[in-house]
Parts: C-alpha cells; sequence; structure tokens
C-alpha cells in the first residue's frame, strides 16, 4: 500500500468549528496521501466511534487510515495500520498483533533509536520533530535539517519528516532526505485545507523529482 508523499495528522484543536471529517476530505481533494487520526484526549469509546467515521470517509477515495499509538483502536475499526512512538506498544508486538500487511510507522528521536530500528521491518521511521513545534511537545529535542540528512545516511527504511513543516520548508526536508512530508497545523489550521495540501503536494513532488534526476546534492 503507498503511503504517497503527504502524510496528514489530524488535531481537533487546530481544527476550530469545522467538522474533522470535513477538514481531512477536503485535505485529501488537495493531494493528502495517507491520514493519521491522533485523539491524544479522547476515551476509548470517543477515539473507536470517531476512527470508524473515518475509516468509513477515506475507505471509498482509497487513502489508508493509521491510528495514533492505539494499536487495540486499530484492530477494532481494521484500519490500514498504526503510528507508535518511542513509549507505545514495542514495534515487534505490535507487528505480530497487526500482521505483515499492516502500515507501521515507528517515531526516532535519536540516533540510537535510529539504528535499533534498522532491525525492523517497519514500514516508514517518522524524524520526529525535524523542527519544534507546539503541537508536540513531549521531546528530546528538534533534528534539524542536518539531523534529518543523518537519519538518511543510517537508515535503509523510508522517512517521513515531521515537525514545524510547511509550504516554506517542505522543500528543504525533501532535499536532506525525507521522502514524505507529514503535517499537522499547516493543514489543520489553514483556512482552505484544499489548497493548503495541494501547494504542499506540488511542492514536494517538484522536490522528489528534482532529487531523483540529481538536482539535488
Amino acid at each position: 500500500m503507498s503511503l504517497g508523499e503527504l502524510y496528514l495528522v489530524t488535531d481537533r484543536a487546530l481544527s476550530g468549528s469545522r467538522p474533522l471529517e470535513e477538514l481531512v476530505a477536503r485535505a485529501v481533494r488537495g493531494g493528502v496521501s495517507i491520514v493519521q487520526l491522533r485523539e491524544k484526549e479522547a476515551s476509548t469509546r470517543y477515539f473507536v466511534e470517531a476512527a470508524a467515521r473515518m475509516k468509513s470517509l477515506l475507505d471509498p477515495l482509497g487513502v489508508p487510515l493509521l491510528i495514533n499509538d492505539r494499536v487495540d483502536v486499530a484492530l477494532a475499526v481494521g484500519a490500514a495500520g498504526v503510528h507508535i512512538g518511542q513509549e507505545d506498544m514495542p514495534y515487534p508486538l505490535a507487528r505480530r498483533l497487526l500482521g505483515p500487511q499492516a502500515i507501521i510507522g515507528l517515531s526516532v528521536e535519536t540516533e540510537a533509536q535510529v539504528l535499533e530500528a534498522e532491525a525492523f521491518d517497519v514500514n516508514y521511521l517518522a524524524v520526529s520533530p525535524v523542527f519544534l513545534t507546539p503541537t508536540k511537545t513531549d521531546t528530546r529535542g528538534s533534528w534539524g535539517l542536518e539531523g534529518l540528512a543523518r537519519v538518511r545516511r543510517l537508515s535503509r527504511h523510508r522517512l517521513v519528516a515531521i515537525g514545524g513543516l510547511n509550504s516554506r520548508n517542505a522543500a528543504d526536508a525533501v532535499t536532506a532526505g525525507a521522502d514524505s512530508i507529514a503535517v499537522v497545523s499547516a493543514i489543520c489550521a489553514a483556512p482552505d485545507p484544499e489548497a493548503a495540501a495541494a501547494e504542499l503536494k506540488n511542492i514536494i513532488r517538484a522536490s522528489l523529482a528534482a532529487r531523483a534526476k540529481g538536482e539535488i546534492r
């Protein structure tokens, strides 16, 4: 299952009064290719119900739904997979529970975690955060572009850059080695999520094409 170039992580607070499903649908029209549902403060029941609604929206569009942290919620609704951090369920156990076809992404915040992940068959590593961001404060600092480039040299895995990314710096993240860009506020807080997604998608695709042609060193 393709992960594509543009990855949306949801945030209800940033979405304001707009229904989250409506915002996500508009973002997908603009070019979002994978969605992670993040519900940090929700009860299990609410999370499951929200995930089921989001899956019903995304399945007909061919867009995979990932669940943040919660393997049980992903299993309950038949999501495409999960995204887990270093304090969540250990990757080998999550893979055993979800099976070989599930998409599983893993956040890495240190070089030691990057190297440990070389033994895993993860679908991607989330280099988190590239830049400091108010949407994620429970981290050990930021990688920066040089750190992202260092991870690219160390890792065989697909890299998703996340943290403080937007239309102004997405190309720089691709240049540094990201295969995909994940955003939260750049779409969730945008007045026009469809236009914001389309702009990001075009920037990422152009940067990836330039990198493939060797125009970026």
